[in-house]
């Protein structure tokens, strides 16, 4: 098996959205998910939102250029809700989707933050095991506005400094 190429210069790239990215974030949720248009009902849920409140309120990072992932998050009171992760399908299986979860629980460290959440719908199997595989437990399923919901969660270690907002 070839070795993987290097994601370092992606996470070096790192950087919140701003609105000029909102086409090439639409793009890319869609190229990546569209592989589940035919497994579910309707269209998955991120591709029908509208990312320009989250652009605005900070919650959206991307890496690449052009844009290779867009990561969603929202600290909570008890927790960090990664509200999407999604990577440009031409360069997936490099191990940037995990990078982009480990730096999500980092800035969960640095709210003091002590868990993540996530949720993710039946027909994606392979985001559930990858989830798996990185230390999230399913810990309940519900229908939700026409989906079929998985919730999970991840214990982080005790966070070594504590802040009330994401810098």
């Amino acid at each position: 098996m070839p070795p993987r190429p290097d994601i370092t210069a992606d996470m070096h790239s790192l950087r919140r959205a701003t609105a000029a990215d909102l086409p090439a974030i639409r793009a890319l949720i869609d190229a990546a998910y569209a592989k589940y248009l035919t497994r579910m009902d309707k269209a998955p849920a991120p591709m029908l939102r509208d990312y320009g409140a989250s652009v605005r309120a900070g919650t959206t990072w991307v890496t690449g250029s052009p844009i290779t992932a867009v990561l969603t998050i929202y600290p909570r009171d008890d927790h960090l809700l990664i509200e999407n992760i999604a990577v440009q399908p031409g360069v997936q299986g490099r191990g940037l989707g995990r990078a982009l979860m480990s730096f999500a629980e980092q800035e969960a460290a640095k709210c003091g933050l002590t868990r993540m959440a996530l949720v993710t719908h039946e027909a994606m199997t392979e985001n559930q095991a990858i989830y798996a595989r990185l230390g999230y437990t399913e810990v309940e399923r519900r229908a939700e506005d026409g989906y079929r919901r998985i919730y999970m969660e991840k214990p982080l270690s005790t966070p070594r400094q504590t802040r009330t907002s994401m810098d």
